[in-house]
């Protein structure tokens, strides 16, 4: 590891604490470099909130020794005026001479006018230092930007002999059938933390009665997402609370009431896609899908998924429901207890 890797590598350490908290802005870390020695850091932690860069100009005490000193950020820093100035302006300001970039910003706004700005007024700038780690680091962010979509999480817990839900009898409780340990539960709340959407299907909304909340770790309720062509799930079920917004979409309604909307969209298309564009429109960068199979293979047929995450147990059902299958690159796996948690990616 080089220098400047070593540096990115910090900057992108110091980004993962706005996890969660960014939206719809990219997580971002910069440090400031005089010497081999860091003498100014920080990282973006809220939309409308200073930027990465100014937190770690800010946090240098001596303003003189900036001049001398290398800035390092883990994306191209801004160049437009949107809630805050741009960062490349406040650089070159400060008298930063050198700049080194993790990756470049996708966002048409800047994309390349942030370096342009630079080199045009004197820095000196290395670019996609560690780039492939960086791009990853905001996958949301770069997703919404390439393809026009949020970046999709298919979600689900599975038995070991290959089963999602038991068989339901007409009259039995509503409520869930638990299959992974409260490890991977706690993991599933911490997803809905950092994502901005969850989405489940009328069958799953029904039988399961989930409010779809973050409870068992800090942080903010995400958007709900319920697909009910027949708009036939209860009012009285609890994703229907003021805990959080809901959109419904659906085969025949488009209005809004108090944290409800209804989305009318056609069920003779592609389902998935369409409520890809919706959630596009709304600048929702992410979702889960936590459904049942049948509303997972909207989005596995049409190759709208980006990430699945896979909880198997070693609870053994015999018969049931079938848990989807799914070609893709396995990137990691967590034992949990007795659960295993699988993480592939879409190639």
């Amino acid at each position: 590891m080089n220098i400047h890797e070593k540096y990115i590598k910090r900057c992108i350490e110091l980004a993962k604490n706005g996890l969660g908290t960014t939206y719809p802005n990219p997580m971002v870390g910069s440090v400031i470099v005089l010497n081999n020695k860091i003498i100014g850091e920080g990282w973006h932690y809220q939309s409308g909130k200073p930027h990465a860069e100014v937190n770690a100009i800010q946090a240098v005490e001596d303003k003189t020794l900036l001049k001398e000193a290398t800035i390092y950020v883990s994306l191209e820093p801004c160049s437009h005026f949107g809630k805050t100035p741009p960062c490349a302006h406040l650089i070159v300001k400060k008298g930063i001479k050198n700049v080194v970039v993790g990756c470049l910003d996708p966002n048409k706004q800047v994309a390349g006018n942030g370096i342009k700005y630079l080199r045009e007024n004197g820095c000196q700038v290395t670019v996609n230092v560690l780039q492939e780690e960086c791009i990853g680091l905001n996958k949301r962010f770069f997703t919404i930007h390439s393809k026009n979509r949020p970046y999709v999480f298919l979600k689900w817990a599975e038995t070991n002999d290959g089963f999602i839900d038991k068989l339901r009898a007409e009259n039995e409780a509503k409520q869930p059938t638990w299959i992974s340990n409260q490890f991977s539960q706690q993991i599933s709340h911490k997803l809905r933390a950092q994502e901005q959407a969850i989405l489940v299907g009328a069958n799953t909304a029904v039988t399961d009665n989930p409010s779809l909340t973050t409870r068992s770790w800090y942080g903010t309720n995400c958007l709900r997402v319920l697909v009910d062509k027949n708009c036939s799930v209860s009012k009285t079920n609890k994703i229907f609370n003021s805990e959080a917004p809901t959109l419904v979409f659906n085969a025949s309604k488009n209005f809004k009431k108090e944290n409800i909307e209804y989305i009318q969209i056609n069920f003779e298309e592609n389902i998935a896609q369409q409520i890809s564009n919706q959630l596009f429109e709304r600048n929702i960068q992410s979702v889960i899908i936590e459904g049942g199979t049948k509303t997972l293979n909207l989005f596995i047929n049409s190759n709208y998924w980006d990430e699945a995450l896979i909880f198997k147990s070693t609870v053994n059902f015999k018969e049931g429901v079938k848990a989807p299958n799914i070609n893709g690159e396995q990137t990691k796996t967590i034992q949990m207890d007795n659960d295993v948690l699988t993480v592939y990616r879409n190639c």
